[in-house]
């Protein structure tokens, strides 16, 4: 026998006891896993994902419990993964809403031997950096240039990108892809409008009124965009701006059925809670995991397309 032989050999006798522990468990049902998101308790829009994790925990026949800091303070959310890591649940699910901010308790997470898999905000990138399994959402700087394309395509060349989550950095690419598109400086255009809806509709009121030249709105969500939406109504001027925003509500449905909006960037936020609960579900009991990340966006929602999306807004879409 060769000595390349022996050590082939050693190294499969070496793999067996592995191979039967792993197999020992295979089928085991019934893990346990902890979705931490950035949102604020005051954002429905995770309401979609949050049905999407009762779905998905229903046909893994696993347990997921969503988690998230009522306010949206990240560091309160940096401590949320921490308590969870404690807790030795059998994955761990997260947004990078702030990489700096989040990295020590996801990394803590990952080094006691926890699966992490990150969705929606972040990059792969910064998922791989940290040592997550995979990344699934959507691209968010990709996403915002998007619409700044559609946008410049209509003419626009002054606008203004109403920021309701500033403190995300995810945001903040949004804002940034939509001006880099139109060739334009972010500046003073980005609008800090909080989520409280009357600060939203008298910044951006406000803005408006010392921009006569804007012809151009981005709004991140349904936070910022119903607002918005409301004051457009209410100065009769809708249909002067090209209007487009992130994400779809009952009202923002309406406002693309009335040309109020010109289009909602589609991110799939089902996709974004139901497969995430899958991928960890097989690895935990076959050792498999795909080896891509997936992007579930972004997709444009406009009057050629809305029927087909509007009666699942809040669930599915």
């Amino acid at each position: 026998m060769t000595a390349r032989l022996k050590k082939l050999l050693a190294a499969t006798i070496a793999a067996l006891p592995l191979v039967a522990a792993h197999a020992a468990v295979a089928h085991a049902e019934g893990e346990r896993f902890v979705f931490v998101s950035h949102a604020p308790d005051t954002d429905s829009w995770w309401n979609v994902i949050k049905n999407a994790l009762k779905n998905a925990a229903e046909d893994t026949k696993t347990s997921v419990e969503y988690r998230n800091p009522p306010t949206g303070d990240i560091a309160d959310m940096a401590r949320i993964i921490q308590q969870a890591t404690a807790t030795n649940p059998d994955g761990i699910i997260t947004t990078i809403a702030d990489f700096d901010v989040l990295q020590s308790a996801i990394e803590g997470a990952i080094a006691k031997g926890i699966p992490v898999i990150t969705v929606n905000s972040g990059t792969a990138e910064q998922s791989k950096q940290l040592g997550a399994l995979m990344h699934i959402g959507q691209p968010e700087y990709d996403a915002g240039k998007g619409a700044g394309e559609r946008a410049k395509a209509a003419g626009v060349t002054d606008f203004v990108c109403v920021n309701h989550y500033i403190t995300n950095a995810a945001s903040v690419e949004r804002c940034q892809g939509y001006a880099d598109a139109l060739g334009v400086e972010l500046g003073d255009h980005m609008v800090d409008s909080t989520q409280d809806p009357t600060q939203v509709y008298n910044k951006v009121k406000a803005y408006l009124t010392s921009n006569p030249g804007t012809n151009g709105i981005l709004t991140l969500g349904p936070n910022s965009a119903e607002p918005t939406i409301k004051l457009l109504r209410d100065t009769g001027e809708t249909s002067k701006y090209n209007f487009i925003t992130f994400d779809l509500s009952a009202d923002i449905s309406q406002g693309i059925k009335d040309g109020i909006v010109e289009s909602a960037i589609d991110q799939q936020p089902y996709l974004q809670g139901y497969l995430p609960v899958v991928p960890p579900a097989q690895y935990s009991r076959y050792g498999v995991i795909p080896a891509n990340n997936v992007n579930t966006g972004p997709g444009f929602v406009t009057k050629d397309n809305i029927d087909l999306v509007e009666k699942l807004a809040g669930e599915y879409r």
